[in-house]
């Protein structure tokens, strides 16, 4: 894990190697004949390559079972595609302005191939693709291997723990803001300063809902001037050194009432519990079903609105979700938000979530500041 201040441990290129040759494997197995990797979330933890701007001009990864992995990118672009972390692990050809580039691309390709392709991938390229191979047929990755970011290896594990220990020390600092007499904006403003001065290259959200506004899952920030007396949902991360942090903590303006203390714990009870039951091979829709029994059974079971959490990496959400539904067996190295609340129409909600990683032992947590209600001024 880096420190604050502290580059991360770079990526090999064994890493980027060992991703592209599993995620072929796993093509394969799902019986496809490859994968199509377009600029995105996918080609950047795959190989590395982010392209300084996403045109009209196709870039593809193509990656095959026992087969060399090929990057093909626009000839302008050549030199930022091999000076990309994970160029070494892969071979780079280049398309010319004035050549068709499906045509270069279908050499890369079998005419009746099934291939699985990024879902940002441009309606424009998957038609071109379509135009020069019409046998081919194609699925959208994340119906094809929805798993294919959800097992990290432990440099990227790190780097979540690094970026959920930075989000810890802005909720730290955040409890020392005034709440009372200032916007939600304000607060999350706040929120966005700190989470940039404790490393983050990108803030993603600063929710603060007070009062009501706490009990809409879906509220950001908005002008309602927080008062003594309310209870106000944090929820905010981004990305640091390329990997997501997401933590919810929901603190009280002045001393809580006895029922707000009651609903805060059901939820702080139902996190736990939740977390405990993490382990390998336990279904997605189980972590989901005890947190949401620990709420029933305290009488909330309507006032749940979303699932209990979803997967992180270098993006905030992600499979696996943790869902009804959901029967995807945890694995070691998936990491995901845990993450249930409680919402009382027009007077208030609770909200707490931690990151979370699976081991073969269990479940480790990647935020660990506390969990308790916090009381703020």
């Amino acid at each position: 894990m880096s420190d604050e201040g502290v580059g991360p441990v770079a990526f090999t290129r064994q890493e980027y190697a060992a991703r592209m040759d599993r995620a072929a494997r796993d093509a394969s197995v799902a019986g496809l004949t490859g994968l199509l990797v377009t600029p995105g979330p996918d080609l950047v933890r795959l190989c590395g390559y982010r392209p300084a701007a996403v045109t009209e001009r196709l870039t593809l990864l193509v990656l095959a079972h026992d087969e060399e992995p090929h990057l093909l990118v626009p000839a302008l672009e050549r030199p930022d595609a091999a000076a990309a972390p994970g160029a070494g692990a892969v071979r780079i050809s280049a398309w010319q302005d004035g050549q068709d580039p499906y045509a270069v691309a279908a050499g890369l390709l079998m005419p009746h191939g099934r291939y699985g392709i990024s879902d940002d991938a441009w309606a424009l390229h998957l038609l071109g693709l379509e135009e020069a191979l019409p046998l081919t047929t194609y699925r959208a990755l994340t119906i094809a291997l929805p798993m294919l970011r959800a097992v990290k290896d432990e440099q990227e594990v790190a780097r979540l723990a690094a970026a959920g220990a930075a989000a810890d020390a802005v909720y730290e600092e955040i409890l020392a803001v005034p709440f009372a007499g200032r916007r939600e904006i304000d607060v999350a403003a706040d929120l966005a300063r700190l989470l940039l001065l404790h490393g983050h290259g990108q803030v993603d959200f600063a929710v603060v809902g007070s009062g009501p506004h706490g009990a809409d899952p879906q509220h950001a920030a908005g002008e309602r001037v927080i008062e003594d007396g309310d209870m106000v949902v944090l929820d905010f991360g981004g990305l640091k050194d390329g990997y997501a942090s997401d933590l919810s903590r929901t603190v009280h303006v002045g001393p809580p009432t006895d029922e707000e203390r009651t609903v805060h714990e059901i939820v702080r009870t139902a996190q736990q519990a939740a977390f405990e039951a993490v382990r390998p091979g336990v279904p997605c829709q189980e972590i989901d079903r005890v947190a949401r029994a620990v709420i029933a059974d305290a009488g909330y079971g309507d006032r749940i609105l979303h699932r209990t959490g979803h997967g992180i990496g270098i993006t905030t959400l992600e499979p696996p979700y943790l869902v009804a539904g959901e029967e995807q067996p945890l694995v070691p190295g998936m990491c995901f938000s845990i993450e249930p609340g409680i919402y009382l129409t027009g007077r208030f909600g609770v909200r707490i979530a931690d990151i979370v990683t699976c081991t073969q032992e269990g479940a480790r947590r990647l935020n660990v500041t506390s969990r308790e209600m916090a009381v703020v001024t």
